[in-house]
């Protein structure tokens, strides 16, 4: 009987670990989504080096069949192309793994969808169509099990059960739906909408075409509204009453009560006290196209990209239109510049020991790994065509296709 129970034993051992997402059946790896491209390309966490590639549109032919004999639908494919990804198609906007390295979820805007595929076989497991016409971005709850997706025109957040695709909720919100994070204990959603990218810019006569913008704070579970507020009213309050409403990319302190909001067409990015919900103070930082005027910054992107480092004493920040990226000390706003890395940068995410950050540079086409603390670039990778979101994740251990 000896040998059953020792079988027995490390078959329940075996089964935890892979349910928990830590045992060998797993391997750690950083996503790439190339937006206009469509693939996702796979980096080893630790070496950096390209493990292999995954198609975020395996469907692609379908889709677009789909799309031709529906106006509406192919109306806004064409406005997602040319109003907003530049001429292109937009496939791949945010992806996650699931803990256990099986399954990969994938926010595609141009199809309006959010899809699970498996890593092992590149296949479809599901697909959820949003409220609308264009997906954007997802934040993966703590626990794993879920994720929220901003539905750009529908105008609401949808819960996602990661395994099935099912919608366990939904919460209304402004016009373009945007960033979305999850609380560390997984209470909360921080989520803001950021209005019509693809009209003139938000000043003078011309400032109500771009719709409503407020921040959110929502009860993830429940998903009854917490708070909001239009952030112009803190910033006229705090004495900078003609700066852009539209939060883009955020980022805040361990202890969630500092954000740091980065603002449409401003090279910089405000300091949030959300406890006394008041704007404490702004950092500047350099413009270097200073002739360029506001309506040609892409999406409305002077800076799109901000990340915390793990100790809170800096900020990792994409200078997107100036093609920089600038390592911010938190308590003096000092900077540092690194220039000629690449261009228009357009993410960035702090990876899980908080002391680098990886910076995608979508004009150039190359990630970069960067050490907060010496400002300093260790790793540079060739990646697919237009990478914008960067998030580290699971494969299945032995995954690699050679790509």
């Amino acid at each position: 009987m000896r040998p059953i129970r020792v079988s027995l034993l490390l078959l329940i051992t075996l089964s935890f670990n892979a349910l928990a997402g830590t045992g060998s059946y797993a391997r750690e790896a950083v996503f790439v989504g190339n937006n206009w491209e469509g693939m996702i390309d796979v980096i080893d966490a630790e070496t950096y080096e390209r493990i292999g590639r995954i198609n975020g549109i395996p469907d692609r032919r379908k889709r677009l069949r789909e799309i031709i004999w529906r106006p509406d639908k192919l109306f806004f494919f064409q406005v997602v192309r040319h109003l907003i990804g530049e001429g292109n198609d937009q496939y791949v906007d945010d992806m996650y793994s699931t803990r256990d390295g099986k399954l990969l979820i994938v926010s595609r805007p141009s199809f309006a969808d959010v899809v699970a595929i498996d890593i092992a076989t590149n296949r479809i497991v599901w697909r959820f169509e949003v409220e609308g016409y264009r997906s954007d971005h997802m934040a993966l709850s703590p626990d794993g099990t879920e994720v929220a997706v901003s539905a750009s025109t529908g105008k609401v957040v949808h819960i996602l059960d990661v395994r099935t695709g099912k919608e366990r909720g939904r919460f209304p919100t402004g016009d373009s739906p945007h960033e979305n994070v999850y609380s560390k204990d997984g209470k909360k959603i921080y989520h803001a909408s950021i209005g019509h990218v693809f009209t003139l810019a938000d000043r003078g006569a011309l400032r109500d075409i771009k719709g409503n913008r407020i921040f959110k704070v929502v009860n993830a579970d429940t998903l009854e509204e917490i708070k909001s507020f239009d952030i112009s009213d803190k910033l006229a309050e705090a004495g900078y009453p003609g700066m852009s409403p539209a939060i883009r990319p955020m980022a805040h302190t361990e202890d969630e009560k500092f954000f740091y909001f980065q603002l449409s067409f401003f090279h910089g990015f405000v300091e949030y006290d959300m406890e006394n919900d008041r704007i404490t103070r702004v950092a500047d930082l350099p413009n270097l196209v200073p002739n360029l005027p506001v309506e040609r910054y892409v999406n409305d992107s002077a800076h799109h990209g901000i990340s915390m480092g793990g100790n809170d004493e800096k900020l990792c920040v994409a200078g997107t239109m100036s093609d920089y990226v600038a390592i911010v000390d938190r308590e003096s706003f000092e900077y540092e510049i690194l220039e000629g890395l690449g261009k228009k940068p357009y993410w960035i995410t702090r990876d899980k020991s908080g002391e680098n950050c990886f910076v995608s540079w979508s004009g150039t086409d190359q990630i970069s790994v960067i050490n907060i603390e010496r400002a300093e670039e260790i790793a540079r990778v060739d990646v697919g065509d237009h990478p914008q979101r960067i998030r580290e994740g699971s494969v299945p251990q032995g995954w690699g296709t050679g790509y």
